[in-house]
């Protein structure tokens, strides 16, 4: 998620200073995803030198107001137009720390998805209160609210999904047919080793 994106996209609205900033981001988002003041001001001060933002008038409170540039208005509405690129390869913790502990001799990889699976229903379950309080807010702000709640119910239980068909794959499985023992082969600097060399079974 760019945060960078989100504020230019709110500067095409008008002038803001900081902390107006962040509050107008977190009314827009549900407050899902917190900010600082100090990333706000950060990401002003990025934009500022990559020309996307200028530094406008001080008002009597001290306020230093922010207006996007032209080029910064381009890059706003370039990215409302285009699609979200995911990632090709998984950088998501929980596939890699199951896929790791599943190829570990000794590592209760069922336990460590039960585990999981207790933390994921605990989660998807205080979405569903986050969710039934913002079904009762009108307007522009619990809609946006909703939307962002909603994408996190699905994937919780996309989630809780994907759990019960590891563990499903796994149970065909034993544990020790699983389990791969340090690569004898030296891996070439600068290359990955072949998946699969050298490991035993």
């Amino acid at each position: 998620m760019s945060v960078r994106q989100s504020l230019l996209a709110i500067l095409e609205q008008g002038p803001c200073y900081g902390y107006q900033l962040r509050a107008e981001f977190h009314r827009r988002t549900g407050s899902t995803w917190p900010l600082n003041v100090g990333q706000i001001y950060n990401t002003l001060d990025r934009l500022e030198r990559d020309g996307l933002v200028e530094r406008g008038d001080m008002d009597e409170h001290g306020h230093v107001y922010w207006r996007i540039t032209d080029a910064g208005s381009a890059q706003a509405r370039s990215w409302l137009a285009s699609p979200v690129q995911r990632a090709t390869g998984s950088r998501d913790e929980l596939a890699i720390k199951l896929a790791v502990a599943a190829t570990l001799p000794g590592v209760d990889v069922v336990e460590v998805i039960e585990r999981q699976r207790r933390a994921s229903l605990a989660q998807l379950e205080e979405l569903r209160l986050a969710s039934r309080a913002v079904a009762t807010e009108d307007g522009p702000a619990g809609l946006a609210s909703s939307l962002v709640l909603d994408s996190m119910l699905f994937a919780a239980e996309a989630e809780l999904r994907w759990l019960d068909h590891s563990q499903k794959r796994l149970a065909r499985h034993p544990g020790p047919a699983l389990a791969l023992g340090l690569s004898t082969e030296k891996p070439r600097r600068g290359r990955p080793a072949r998946v699969g060399a050298g490991a035993s079974a």
